[in-house]
This record gives structure tokens, C-alpha cells and sequence, in this order.
């Protein structure tokens, strides 16, 4: 049975993804599977004025979870961290 925190999580996410898809202009580099922390991180890498200025305010909004939320966002897309571990890339 799921904790009700990992449901509220999972709903989060969830929510974060759909808005990420919702605010983006049609065909402007939004991912389904991405959550805004995710794409700001991506979206400052790569130069991008709708990262260079949100990446730092989400940083900031989350700070209570760690200082480099979005990178570490970023990081857990990649690893498909929000999947369940049977659907996870064993290598």
C-alpha cells in the first residue's frame, strides 16, 4: 500500500508536469515527463532567457529541499527517479 506522502508526491509531480506542458507555447521545447524544475535547469544550460530567469526563482521557492533543487530535478529525470523501479534502466 502507498503512504499517503508518496501519493502526495507522486500527485505533485503530476501536477508539475501538466502545468510544464500547459505554459508552453505550442512547440517550445516542453516534454510530457519533464517537471518545470527539470526544464529550467536544461532551459539554463543551454542559454535560454525563460531559464536563466526561472531557474534561480524555483531554486529559490525550494531551497528548503537543497540549494540546487533544479539541477537536482534534472538529474532525477534522467535517472527516472519518479518511475516505478521495475520500469527503471537497470544500468
Amino acid at each position: 500500500m502507498m503512504a499517503p506522502r508518496h501519493w502526495f508526491l507522486q500527485l505533485f509531480i503530476a501536477v508539475d508536469q501538466l502545468i510544464n506542458v500547459l505554459v508552453t507555447p505550442l512547440g517550445a521545447g516542453a516534454w510530457a515527463d519533464e517537471t518545470l524544475s527539470s526544464r529550467a535547469w536544461r532551459m539554463d544550460a543551454k542559454g535560454r532567457p525563460w531559464g536563466r530567469f526561472w531557474r534561480p526563482v524555483i531554486d529559490w521557492l525550494f531551497s528548503w529541499q537543497s540549494p540546487q533543487h533544479c539541477r537536482q530535478a534534472f538529474e532525477g529525470e534522467r535517472l527516472r527517479a519518479h518511475i516505478p523501479p521495475e520500469m527503471r534502466d537497470p544500468t
